[in-house]
């Protein structure tokens, strides 16, 4: 999965596949061994499991980043690479 952003431990990526399971604009969030998806906008928790800490983190980041979000799915759906995004301090 191409990666979109890296901070405190968190990993971003995105990647559009099956039309069925990637109707939804989101991302996945890796943080060890929890993985988690998350839905663009409004960012928000769709599935899977992550700490917390970093549940909040990575929802403050999409907030921050939502315009990014939106374009690089976009980007996505035209078959064009996606752009790195800025991670948190």
């Amino acid at each position: 999965m191409p990666e979109v952003s890296r901070f405190q431990g968190i990993i971003i990526t995105m990647y559009h596949g099956d039309p069925a399971r990637h109707a939804l604009p989101h991302f996945h969030a890796r943080y060890g061994e929890y993985r988690a998806s998350f839905l663009i906008d409004p960012p928000a928790w769709l599935a899977g499991v992550m700490p917390r800490r970093q549940l909040q983190l990575v929802l403050g980041w999409a907030e921050l980043h939502n315009e990014e979000l939106k374009a690089n799915w976009q980007r996505l759906l035209d078959e064009e690479p996606i752009n790195r995004i800025e991670g948190l301090a």
